[in-house]
């Protein structure tokens, strides 16, 4: 997991091809006003899905991983909290490999606010719980760019 500023992503340069290409991307294309939808950077290597939602009570969140994509968050409007988990600690209840979607159960080890201009890049061996409201539920802007890591 790595937690930084959008800004600063650029540190992370060189961890990947696939990762590069994403932080080239974010240089280059600014997140403000961005419709939701999906978006092409590298085919099915790196891409980009941006959503609007009402963020949801805890006991309401889905908590998922990934084996072959490593996930960069980003709230554009709003914010949310994202619970983390090593893999390790959490259990599988489906995978579907077609959609490398895990959803899995377990208690939440990290908390991380997510708000604008911060990026939270969770790799496969992250748990992750997504949605949660930062308080009551609100709605949110988030961006979300799928990295191929094998």
């Amino acid at each position: 997991m790595i937690y930084t500023e959008i800004a600063n992503i650029s540190h992370y340069h060189g961890l990947g091809e696939y990762l590069d290409k994403a932080v080239d991307y974010l240089a280059s294309h600014p997140l403000d006003g961005i419709q939701a939808g999906h978006y092409d950077i590298d085919g099915d290597r790196v891409y980009m899905n941006v959503f609007d939602y009402e963020t949801v009570p805890e006991e309401e969140g889905f908590f998922e991983a990934h084996r072959k994509y490593a996930d960069i968050h980003m709230a554009v409007t709003g914010e949310e909290i994202v619970g983390v988990s090593d893999l390790s600690r959490v259990s599988v209840k489906t995978f579907d490999e077609e959609r490398d979607l895990m959803e899995v159960e377990g208690a939440v080890e990290h908390y991380i606010r997510l708000l604008p201009g911060k990026a939270l890049i969770t790799l496969p061996e992250d748990a992750h719980k997504v949605k949660l409201a930062a308080g009551s539920p609100a709605a949110v802007k988030k961006a979300v760019i799928k990295v191929y890591v094998g």
